[in-house]
């Protein structure tokens, strides 16, 4: 085996630095143009606020290109990316609530005295969880499957058909209509 020299480690750690992107800049770019908007509008609705968006929406291309993985497919970098943006919301709202300050503030809404308020449904998104926020989000507006959610949130596929059934009910409670049941049945 014969010594390496200043140079040979140089070369080895650019090579290392070049594979880590695993894509040259036309294919980020045309990935890039095809993701960008979905992020972006997921981490908007999810938490609320469009600068905070903008900046998780950087971070996360950010360590996508950092990352040192191989993707099997595009959907693969797809789902990768959704999951990096989902892991940064729940780092900002970890550390909202370690320092104590709400997660974001939503509008207070009183029930009318009469009968049912009704809500919009932006309004009655506002107020779900960010969870059910999310798992919403990549099931009906991102056409996620089970499997495809369960990749980019961690958790498991079978916990993501329950929570997703339970998030739908509670957003048709909240616009005033009773909910359907679309996909899940009683197994016995």
């Amino acid at each position: 085996m014969r010594d390496l020299t200043l140079t040979d480690v140089e070369r080895l750690q650019t090579a290392a630095a070049a594979d880590a992107f695993h894509m040259d800049e036309e294919t980020f770019r045309a990935f890039y143009d095809r993701t960008a908007r979905p992020v972006w509008a997921y981490l908007s609705r999810i938490t609320g606020d469009r600068q905070l968006a903008d900046d998780l929406l950087q971070e996360t291309y950010y360590r996508f290109l950092r990352a040192e993985r191989g993707y099997a497919s595009d959907a693969h970098r797809r789902n990768y990316l959704f999951r990096i943006a989902t892991n940064l919301m729940h780092d900002r709202w970890r550390h909202a609530r370690e320092d104590s300050l709400p997660e974001r503030s939503v509008p207070d809404v009183s029930p009318a005295p009469q009968f049912e308020r009704r809500l919009s449904v932006r309004q009655a998104f506002e107020r779900l969880k960010p969870r059910e926020r999310q798992l919403l989000w990549l099931a009906y507006v991102e056409g996620s499957n089970h499997c495809e959610i369960a990749d980019c949130t961690g958790l498991r596929a079978g916990s993501v058909r329950l929570l997703l059934f339970r998030a739908r009910h509670k957003l048709a409670e909240l616009i005033g209509k009773s909910p359907q049941r679309t996909d899940v049945g009683v197994h016995k």
